[in-house]
């Protein structure tokens, strides 16, 4: 895994909120999500995603958590996303 990401937060309220975001993603979990850019995305997450230590580009050391979601439509497309793109999480209920 890339010791980098886009952006870092060391800001204890953002950090929080990723931590919460984490909960509601489980591993197996459907989830239906509302990305910061107005994109919404149906998937599977395979592994729950975990808050972790990285640097920005500016070296900057702070943290974020990346997100693997298999594609509902099509689970052979995967999207890999910043946890704190993520806006809302949606359960979807299992299969």
């Amino acid at each position: 895994m890339s010791k980098y990401a886009e952006r870092v937060h060391t800001d204890r309220n953002k950090i929080a909120e990723l931590e919460a975001l984490v909960t509601q993603l489980p591993s197996e979990a459907r989830v239906a999500l509302l990305l910061e850019d107005g994109r919404q995305l149906r998937g599977t997450v395979p592994v729950q995603p975990t808050v972790q230590i990285f640097r920005d580009a500016q070296e900057q050391e702070g943290v974020n958590a990346l997100l693997r979601l298999d594609d509902l439509a099509d689970p052979s497309h995967q999207h890999h996303l910043w946890l704190d793109q993520v806006r809302k999480v949606t359960p979807l209920g299992s299969f």
